[in-house]
C-alpha cells in the first residue's frame, strides 16, 4: 500500500467528516452484527471438539417402525450394549443411565447435583481431563464416585476430596476416587459427578435383570468409539439389524440400530422417518444468513454514499488523470480510502461487540468471548475487513476512475458514462428487501410463539409443582400426603413416572384388532388414582383407578384410542410386557410433549414403586412464597437426608420456547438494525437527487410550486423504491416462512396484515430519513437554486 495514498485518503476523510462518520457508523454496525453472529456460530460448532476422540465417538440410536411411521429414540437396552461389545471394529462401548439429579451428602452438606451412572469404559471413550486419578481405575470399584472440581469444592471445600465418602441418595457411602476438571460449557454432556454402572446394577435389581432379559427394555444410553481406521459404513451395516439376528422378539424385529456421530449431537437433534434432518442447526444457518444480510446492507450504504458524492470528485479525478495518474492508480487510491474506513469501522465494531457480549450471553445462555489471543480469530477478522472493504469500495473506485478527464475538468461532472442513479436504486431495493423480509419474519416468529403458548393443553399448569420422589419420600408418601392436605398447602398430590411437560417412557403394546405386522409405540405414564384430579385432566368415558392396587386396569387418552382404532373400548383387554390389562377409562388428550405437536398416544397405569416424581397443586389462596417455605419444612420432616427441591410446571413449559424466544428477540434487534441501516442508505440517494435537481427545483418554485409539492415530488421516488422492495420481499418471505411453519402441526396461518405492517414501517422509516434533504432542497432560496449550476 502506497503511503501517499494513505495520506491523501486520510486528508479527504477528515475534510468530509459528516460523510466519513456516516459511512463508518453504517459499516461498524454491520461488521459488529456479522462479528457477533460469527462468534456465536463458531461457538455452536465448537461443541465437543476439545475431546481427542471427537471424530470416532457415536451415540447408539434406534429407529422403530410404528405401523409405517419410523420413530427415533436414544434409549436402548443393556442387551444391545453387550451385543455391540462383540462387534469387531468397536473399541469401547459405554452404557449409561439418563444423567439425572441425585442427592450427594458429605457431612452436613447436602446438594442436588446432576450426574450419570456409567460403564467403566466411559472415561476412556470421553477423555475428560483429570485433576486427580486416571480413567483406567477410578470407576473400577462399584462403590466409588468421580467428582468435577467444582462439585468437590462445594462438598468438601478447598481440602483434598480423594478417599473421602459421599452419601449417595441416602443409600450408600461412595468413595471419591477421582477429580475431573470442570466440564467445558461447550460439552454436549454436562454433569457434576460419575458413578460406576456396576453400582447401579448392585443397588437396583431390575437393572441387573434388564441386562439379560430382552432388547425391549430400552431405558439406557449407549456410546461407542470405533477403532482407528474402521469405516463407519461397515460398522453401520453390521449393527443395523443386530437386534433381529439375536432375538425373535417382536419389538426387536421392528427396530433398526443406527449411529449418530458426536459432531452432530448438539446441532442435529431432529429425526424424521428415521433420518437426521436438522435441529438447532436450522437456527444457526438462519442467523448466519441474517449476519451476512446486515453486512451487505451496510456495504450498500457505503456504495450509495460514495457514488452519490462522485459528481463532487469529478474535477479531482480529472486533475489526477491530467497529472499522469492512470486508472489502476486511481482504483488503488479509492480502495485505500475504503480500506481505511473499514479498518476504523472494524475497530469500532470490536468495541461494540465487547460491550454487547455480556447482554448477548445472558440472552442466549452462552459463554462467548472475543478470543483476543487467537491467531485464527485475527486472521478471520482480517479477511472480513478485506472482503468488506473490497465489496464496499470496488463500485465507487471503478466508477470514479472511469470519469473522462476532459469532461470532468470542463463541466465538473462525469460525463459520457450514463446515469448511475439506476444502479443506486437497485441497491436500495435490495437493502429494503432484506429489511422487510426480516420484519415479516420477526412478526411471524412472535405470533407462532404466542399462538402455541396460549394453546389449550388439556390440563391446568397453574400452581402445579413437581419434585423428585426420593427413597425417603416414597417410603413416607402416605404420611406426607396426609399432612400436606391437612395443612391445606396443596389441593391434590400424586406420584408419577413423568412430569406434566414430558413423557419419559415409551413402549409397544398388543391390542384386539391389530394386524400381524402392525406395531404401535406409545407413551407410558405410571401413576396413582390421584393423577387426573391433580393434573385436572377430565375423563371422557369410563372410570378412574379404584385404588393404588388397581394394577390390572389401564386408561388411554383419546389419541391412543384413535391410533388403535378401538370401537367401544371400555372393558377390552390389551397386552403389555406379557401382562393383560383391562381398559377402564378414556382420558381427554393433554399436550405433555412438544407444544407444537398433537397429543401423543399415551396409556396410564397404576403401579407401586415405578414412579419417580411427585406432582402437587398448591391450594388456592396460598402465596407461592409462603407455600414453598412451609413445603420445605414438611418435606424435610419426612426426608431429612434430602434437600427440598421443586419446579413449577409453568416454568418447565416456558423452557420449551427458549430457542424460539431467543430467535424472536434477536430477530427484533437485527430487523430494527437492518431497517435503520437501509434508511441510512437512502441518505446517499436523497443527497444525490437533491443536488442533481437543484436547478429544476428552483424553476418549479418560480413557476409556483409549493415546498410541500416539491417534497412530494422528491419523495415519490423513494416511495416507489420501497414499494418495489415490498412487492419482491413479500412473496419470497411468504414462501420461506410458510415452509418453516409447515414443520409444525399446530401453527398459525400467515395473514396479509403482516406484509402491510412491514411495508408501512419501511415506507415510514424511508420517508423520515430522506425528509431532511428533500425539505431542505424544497425550502432553499430560489435564486441560489437557479444559480447553482
Amino acid at each position: 500500500m502506497n503511503f501517499n495514498n494513505i495520506k491523501v485518503s486520510m486528508r479527504y476523510l477528515i475534510r468530509n467528516k459528516s460523510y466519513t462518520l456516516l459511512n463508518m457508523a453504517g459499516l461498524s454496525a454491520g461488521i459488529a452484527v456479522a462479528l457477533m453472529i460469527g462468534l456465536w456460530v463458531h461457538n455452536e460448532y465448537s461443541y465437543d471438539k476439545f475431546l481427542n476422540n471427537y471424530d470416532s465417538i457415536y451415540q447408539v440410536r434406534r429407529n422403530y417402525n410404528s405401523n409405517g411411521d419410523t420413530l427415533n429414540f436414544t434409549t436402548t437396552s443393556l442387551k444391545l450394549a453387550d451385543a455391540l461389545k462383540r462387534v469387531p471394529g468397536i473399541e469401547f462401548v459405554a452404557e449409561t443411565d439418563n444423567f439425572s439429579r441425585h442427592t450427594l451428602k458429605a457431612g452436613e452438606k447436602k446438594l442436588i447435583l446432576t450426574g450419570g451412572q456409567v460403564a467403566s469404559d466411559f472415561l476412556k471413550l470421553f477423555d475428560y481431563k483429570f485433576v486427580q486419578g486416571n480413567a483406567s481405575s477410578v470407576l473400577s470399584d462399584p462403590y466409588s464416585i468421580v467428582l468435577t472440581a467444582q462439585a468437590a469444592k462445594r462438598l468438601f471445600g478447598e481440602g483434598n476430596a480423594i478417599e473421602k465418602l459421599v452419601r449417595f441418595d441416602n443409600m450408600h457411602d461412595l468413595k471419591v476416587t477421582g477429580i475431573l476438571e470442570d466440564i467445558p460449557y461447550n460439552s454436549s454432556l454436562q454433569f457434576d459427578f460419575l458413578v460406576p454402572f456396576s453400582y447401579m446394577e448392585a443397588a437396583q435389581s431390575w437393572v441387573k435383570e434388564a441386562r439379560t432379559s430382552s432388547f425391549s427394555w430400552n431405558s439406557f444410553n449407549i456410546y461407542i468409539k470405533l477403532k482407528d481406521g474402521t469405516p463407519l459404513e461397515r460398522i453401520s451395516s453390521q449393527i443395523r439389524h443386530i437386534e433381529k439376528t439375536e432375538t425373535d422378539s417382536e419389538n426387536a424385529m421392528n427396530s433398526d440400530v443406527i449411529l449418530q456421530p458426536l459432531k452432530n449431537w448438539h446441532l442435529y437433534g431432529e429425526y424424521v422417518n428415521g433420518k437426521e434432518v436438522g435441529g438447532f442447526v436450522d437456527y444457526v444457518r438462519m442467523f448466519s444468513l441474517i449476519g451476512i444480510s446486515v453486512l451487505i446492507i451496510a456495504c450498500i450504504n457505503f456504495i450509495n454514499l460514495s457514488t452519490a458524492r462522485a459528481e463532487k470528485r469529478a474535477k479531482e479525478v480529472g486533475v489526477r488523470k491530467v497529472s499522469g495518474s492512470d486508472r489502476l492508480q486511481l482504483i488503488i487510491l479509492f480502495l485505500t480510502e475504503s480500506l481505511i474506513v473499514t479498518i476504523i469501522a472494524a475497530i469500532a465494531a470490536l468495541v461494540l461487540v465487547y460491550l454487547a457480549l455480556p447482554t448477548f450471553n445472558q440472552l442466549a445462555a452462552r459463554h462467548i468471548h472475543i478470543p483476543f489471543y487467537s491467531l485464527s480469530f485475527w486472521s478471520m477478522l482480517t479477511g472480513l475487513v478485506m472482503i468488506t472493504a473490497l465489496f464496499a469500495g470496488s463500485r465507487p473506485a471503478f466508477l470514479l476512475s472511469s470519469f473522462s478527464p476532459v469532461q470532468a475538468l470542463k463541466s465538473g461532472s462525469a460525463g459520457g458514462k450514463g446515469n448511475h442513479g439506476l444502479s443506486r436504486q437497485i441497491l436500495v431495493v435490495i437493502q429494503f428487501c432484506f429489511s422487510i423480509a426480516l420484519i415479516i419474519g420477526t412478526i411471524i416468529v412472535y405470533r407462532q410463539i404466542e399462538f402455541v403458548k396460549n394453546r389449550p393443553l388439556g390440563y391446568n399448569r397453574s400452581q402445579l409443582m413437581v419434585s423428585d420422589l426420593n427413597s425417603d419420600l416414597s417410603r413416607n408418601y402416605p404420611a406426607l400426603k396426609n399432612e400436606l392436605l391437612q395443612q391445606r398447602l396443596v389441593e391434590n398430590i400424586t406420584q408419577s413416572s413423568s412430569p406434566a411437560t414430558d413423557i419419559y417412557w415409551h413402549s409397544s403394546i398388543q391390542w384386539p384388532g391389530m394386524t400381524a405386522d402392525e406395531t404401535v409405540e406409545m407413551g407410558v405414564v405410571v401413576t396413582d388414582p390421584d393423577y387426573f384430579a391433580t393434573m385436572q385432566i377430565p375423563l371422557k368415558e369410563g372410570r378412574n383407578f379404584r385404588n393404588i392396587y388397581d394394577s390390572t386396569s389401564v386408561i388411554f387418552n383419546e389419541a391412543a384410542i384413535k391410533r388403535l382404532r378401538l370401537k367401544a373400548p371400555l372393558g377390552k383387554t390389551i397386552q403389555w410386557q406379557d401382562e393383560t390389562f383391562t381398559i377402564a377409562g378414556i382420558a381427554r388428550d393433554a399436550i405433555m410433549g412438544s407444544p407444537f405437536a398433537p397429543a401423543e398416544p399415551t396409556m396410564f397405569l397404576c403401579r407401586q414403586g415405578m414412579q419417580s416424581l411427585l406432582l402437587y397443586r398448591l391450594a388456592k389462596g396460598v402465596s407461592s412464597e409462603q407455600a414453598i417455605a412451609r413445603l420445605n419444612t414438611v418435606f424435610n420432616k419426612y426426608s431429612p437426608a434430602f434437600p427440598y427441591q421443586y419446579a413449577f410446571t409453568d416454568d418447565d413449559y416456558a423452557q420449551k420456547f427458549n430457542t424460539m424466544k431467543l430467535t424472536g428477540k434477536l430477530s427484533v434487534i437485527f430487523s430494527v438494525l437492518a431497517i435503520v441501516l437501509s434508511s441510512l442508505g437512502l441518505v446517499g440517494l436523497a443527497a444525490y437527487i437533491a443536488e442533481k435537481r437543484t436547478k429544476e427545483i428552483g424553476i418549479r418554485r418560480v413557476l409556483g410550486a409549493s415546498a410541500a409539492q416539491i417534497w412530494t415530488l422528491l419523495s415519490r421516488e423513494f416511495f416507489v423504491l420501497v414499494l418495489i422492495s415490498c412487492l419482491i420481499a413479500s412473496p419470497l418471505s411468504f414462501y420461506f416462512l410458510n415452509n418453516w411453519l409447515a414443520g409444525y402441526s399446530y401453527r398459525i396461518s400467515i395473514q396479509a396484515d403482516v406484509f402491510a405492517f412491514a411495508g408501512i414501517m419501511a415506507v415510514f422509516m424511508a420517508l423520515m430519513t430522506t425528509s431532511f434533504y428533500t425539505i431542505r432542497a424544497a425550502c432553499r432560496k430560489v435564486v441560489k437554486s437557479i444559480r447553482s449550476e
